[in-house]
């Protein structure tokens, strides 16, 4: 298959940028001469005469040209030419991985050609894996350029420093020419190319480079001209100008023509949405887990990120804390099991020996050290990434579409992919082990038996893409090495064969059609993608080195079919990361990667505003815009007015002021407030809070009041009082076996360790970064090994507020403390909540209410205020005050579960009257004021009058319900059988379910 390209409008408009940079321009060629007076004559060609670029625009002109273009593309326009390095004049073009930077600045050559006759040209590169991949897009786009630009004859290669004679020819050649280079090969006064050299006469390459005058291209200048000594190694070219490409430019002080952010690139659907899922273990604080992240030498001294778990309120949660040497990791955790691990007694921060020592066990934890559940997490992780592979394979096939699924599995060591015996026959590593084991296992499943790869068999579904030696042996390698490029050029060399389905009618049956899982170094981590990576999992044990940003940036292009077509749209591309950290803490990371790397989410600056147009001449197709003067202007008034805070972040003022379309700005700005409003509205996280327009004041429907509210109102209108029996060998006894209601500790179960499968959708704005979990599942996989037991009888001492000849008796009364072995936090924290429960339930049962005198004061409803908001986002229901249901015009709730029960009570015409109950309605409870949430008068067979105390949940389980809230309501049916009226109690999650 071949890789099909469209005119599409960001790229055009890339190129665009690019190229009005030079606006009046003539086409001209500039001549120099390549001879010397040696007995050898001429070095290049029979005339002598070598062929560079000229530019003939004056500085002045070509800085209106970039303000033109920045205006148009909404950039607050520069107020120089030039950046940081002033020996030529270079622009930043703004790019998000994934949308063809590479296609565009390739392009751009061709357009510069065409309209200004420049012919010479270096892209200058940071690294092997970015030049082969510079290469591989040359030559699958030649024949679409060519089609575009009526068969242009031009030309690519990679500076060698053996082949000097293709230097000569690049000087000379009158057509389009290209060198690619990385930096290194001339940031150095040793390197070839800035040496004289007898191939060439003496001349030096670079001299005969520079005399063209090429015009500059910085792929990643990031990484490229960070040095003072690079920066002087680019200005040694003496090119006419510079084009700067990157998805995340650091230096900002060239101007900036083009921009097409993270931002821009996800909410135009011009890369893949991001879902990420994780493998978490939770053995519920059991096991004294350590995991060695990092260690740090500071201003405060060493500091050693270790992955501990922390005790919470409730149970326990892995956490990465910072350590230093003589701190007591029991007293850091609140943990009883790191007791046994003592106090830090050394931190060891020499690269490449990291490490901490214990006084207790383990005496040592290294970044190499593997935990006991790290295997089963790996498993997990390769499993469910298959997974969702087949799941992508299978959702694709019964839509009918024809896309090749791949995934991508990073490692940080090539044994375990690849293992050799003393003979160098190769076999299995541990995860590719796994891998086949799990492919298996899912493969064969029923739901899978028609999907197109099923019959091919296991071991030539997957390979390894990974340097080697001159034997074959694959090889750990940094990725910048000799032996990495042959494996970049393999990786590209196999992009179509990795896109085409295996298919024997149609004779695809090469080895790259069969493979469909990726597995590669974790140093080739730059520099190449594939357009179908549809899940990416990282395997790594040290500490994983891969940025956030380069792990979906092998994934973020958006997929083909097996015709080489785009195929857009979030329906088809997700991109799944199978992370080593839940998906908040994924997408977290990856907002600060972007931060750090200067893409700024939800921070106003003085030139915010700047770029607002104010005038726009349709005849002249001039844009007039607010400018940075004015824009500061505005920027110092939103923090004198305090509609932005200190820190540049929007105040709930601002939000307030966006949610009503409606700012009181100075005069001058009048005009542009809608346009100020939006730029206000793209810096907002979210606008959490009501509008204040849909608030109205309930009022009470009187005509109401009348005998169906009476005759409800006579039923629950009385007050009691209570006092309490408490029987302790009851408690004994429920604790141990349970009752009618509850469980009692005897019928705890735990297991060991589990692993849980999370997903989360990542989701980019100008406000930030941000993940919402979509999905959880438990994962098949355990540990082994026996937990250190802690003291159970004073943790349920602390937990209970029992005496401890009450818990022991308890404890002695149960035969599942095999269970406590098992997973002894899980069966404390279970074991607590049982003897709570049973505790609150005694407590309700032994009390006794009376009816008082006393009553619920009725005049409330007439006298309290309350506010609804309306909406789709409000909390109120309106409801029909001709029916005369309730007593006000506006249901108030709690909840959208309350919003629908109340408008099934509206509709219903059973219902003859329900109330809300006001927050001043409480019963007194022992566990505390107890609030019902709604009253009914229903009506059957036209005459039979219900009365019902209504519990609106979610979950309606009085078994779900928290033990403290059950014996409240347990506690309210007391009081109203107290109170002697009929009233039943119903606990629902909609109106339908009370009466049947």
């Amino acid at each position: 298959m071949k890789i099909q390209f469209d005119t599409l409008d960001y790229q055009t408009n890339a190129v665009d940028s690019a190229v009005r940079v030079f606006e009046g321009q003539a086409i001209k060629e500039s001549n120099f001469t390549i001879t010397n007076n040696e007995p050898q004559g001429t070095l290049f060609t029979s005339d002598g005469i070598g062929v560079g670029n000229r530019v003939i625009i004056n500085e002045e002109q070509m800085l209106k040209n970039v303000n033109k273009t920045q205006i148009l593309n909404g950039i607050v326009p520069s107020d120089n030419l030039f950046g940081n390095n002033k020996s030529f004049p270079q622009f930043n073009i703004e790019m998000e991985t994934g949308t063809g930077k590479t296609f565009v600045y390739l392009k751009t050559i061709l357009e510069l050609n065409k309209q200004y006759g420049f012919m010479k040209f270096v892209i200058v590169v940071p690294s092997i894996a970015i030049k082969e991949g510079v290469l591989k897009t040359f030559k699958i786009t030649k024949d679409y350029f060519k089609s575009q630009y009526n068969g242009v004859i031009y030309d690519l290669f990679m500076f060698d420093s053996s082949k000097l004679d293709r230097v000569r020819s690049f000087a000379s050649a009158n057509t389009i020419d290209i060198m690619v280079t990385t930096i290194q090969s001339f940031n150095k006064e040793t390197n070839v190319m800035n040496r004289e050299n007898d191939q060439l006469s003496g001349a030096r390459p670079i001299d005969l480079i520079a005399e063209t005058r090429p015009i500059m291209i910085i792929d990643e200048p990031q990484s490229v001209d960070n040095t003072d000594l690079a920066k002087d190694a680019l200005s040694s070219l003496n090119p006419s100008a510079g084009f700067r490409y990157s998805a995340t430019h650091r230096d900002n002080t060239y101007p900036k023509i083009y921009q097409l952010g993270a931002v821009e690139a996800y909410d135009n659907q011009l890369v893949k949405q991001i879902e990420v899922a994780g493998i978490e273990m939770d053995e519920d604080g059991n096991r004294a887990h350590l995991k060695l992240i990092e260690v740090k030498t500071g201003k405060n001294g060493i500091i050693a990120k270790i992955e501990v778990y922390k005790k919470t309120r409730n149970d326990a949660d892995k956490k990465i804390m910072n350590f230093k040497a003589g701190d007591d990791m029991f007293t850091k955790t609140k943990l009883q099991v790191y007791d046994e691990v003592g106090f830090i007694q050394d931190i060891d921060a020499t690269p490449g020996f990291e490490s901490v020592t214990f006084s207790g066990k383990p005496e040592k934890i290294t970044l190499e050290s593997a935990t006991l559940e790290d295997e089963a997490t790996k498993r997990a992780q390769i499993s469910k990434t298959i997974e969702e592979h087949l799941n992508k394979e299978l959702q694709f096939k019964k839509n009918g579409q024809r896309i090749k699924v791949l995934s991508l599995f990073f490692l940080d060591k090539v044994e375990n992919y690849r293992t050799y015996d003393e003979e160098g026959n190769p076999g299995l590593g541990r995860y590719a082990r796994i891998f086949e084991e799990e492919y298996e296992r899912l493969i064969h499943l029923s739901k899978y038996k028609d999907l197109n790869d099923v019959g091919v068999p296991t071991s030539e579904v997957h390979d390894g893409y990974f340097s080697a030696d001159k034997k074959g042996k694959l090889k750990n390698t940094g990725g910048n090495t000799l032996a990495d490029e042959s494996t970049y050029e393999m990786i590209m060399k196999n992009k179509e064969g990795l896109l085409t389905f295996y298919d024997e009618e149609k004779h695809h049956t090469a080895k790259a059609n069969k493979i469909r899982f990726i597995f590669s170094h974790s140093a080739l981590k730059e520099g190449w993608d594939n357009p179908n990576v549809f899940q990416i999992a990282t395997l790594i044990e040290t500490k994983d080195t891969i940025t956030k940003r380069q792990k979906i940036g092998r994934g973020l292009r958006i997929a083909v079919n097996e015709d080489g077509e785009r195929v857009p749209g979030f329906a088809v591309n997700t991109l799944t990361v199978m992370a080593n950290e839940s998906y908040k803490n994924f997408a977290e990371g990856l907002q600060k990667e972007y931060e750090e790397d200067g893409v700024i989410f939800g921070v106003f600056n003085k030139d915010s505003f700047a770029t607002i147009v104010v005038h726009y001449d349709e005849v002249t197709e001039e844009l007039e815009i607010l400018g940075k003067e004015k824009s500061e202007q505005l920027f110092n008034y939103f923090k004198d007015e305090e509609f932005i805070s200190t820190s540049g972040r929007a105040t709930d003022k601002l939000k307030r002021a966006i949610i009503d379309q409606e700012i009181e700005v100075p005069e001058d700005f009048n005009k542009v407030v809608p346009q100020i409003l939006d730029v206000a509205k793209s810096k907002v996280k979210s606008l959490d809070i009501k509008d204040a327009k849909d608030k109205v004041e309930v009022k009470v429907v009187k005509e109401a009041l009348a005998d169906d509210f009476l005759e409800l109102w006579n039923k629950i209108k009385y007050k009691t009082t209570y006092k309490i029996d408490f029987d302790s060998d009851k408690l004994i006894e429920f604790a141990s076996k349970g009752n009618e209601s509850f469980d009692g500790v005897n019928s705890i179960q735990t297991r060991k360790g589990t692993y849980l499968y999370k997903k989360g959708m990542v989701e980019m704005s100008q406000a930030g970064v941000k993940a919402d979990k979509s999905s959880e599942s438990s994962v098949r996989a355990t540990t082994n090994g026996a937990y250190k037991l802690p003291d159970i009888i004073t943790f349920l001492q602390n937990e209970t507020s029992l005496t401890r000849k009450t818990i022991v008796a308890i404890l002695q009364s149960v035969d599942n403390l095999d269970s406590f072995k098992n997973n002894p936090l899980s069966y404390m924290n279970q074991a607590a909540k049982i003897i709570n429960a049973i505790k609150n339930q005694l407590i309700v049962d032994g009390i006794e209410y009376t009816r008082t005198d006393d009553e619920y004061e009725q005049t409330l409803f007439s006298t309290e205020t309350l506010n609804a908001y309306l909406g789709d986002k409000g909390n109120s229901v309106k409801v029909d005050e001709n029916k005369q249901k309730t007593v006000y015009d506006y249901v108030v709730t709690d909840s959208s579960i309350e919003k629908d029960f109340a408008r099934q009570a509206e509709m219903d015409d059973n219902v003859k009257f329900y109330i809300k109950l006001p927050d001043w309605f409480k019963i007194r409870t022992p566990l505390g004021p107890y609030n019902p949430d709604w009253a009914l008068l229903y009506e059957e067979d036209d005459e039979q009058h219900l009365y019902f105390i209504v519990e609106t949940k979610g979950d309606v389980s009085f078994e779900q319900l928290r033990p403290h809230e059950r014996a409240k309501i347990l506690a309210g049916e007391k009081h109203f059988k107290a109170v002697d009226t009929d009233i039943k109690f119903k606990r629902v999650s909609n109106e339908s379910e009370i009466h049947g």
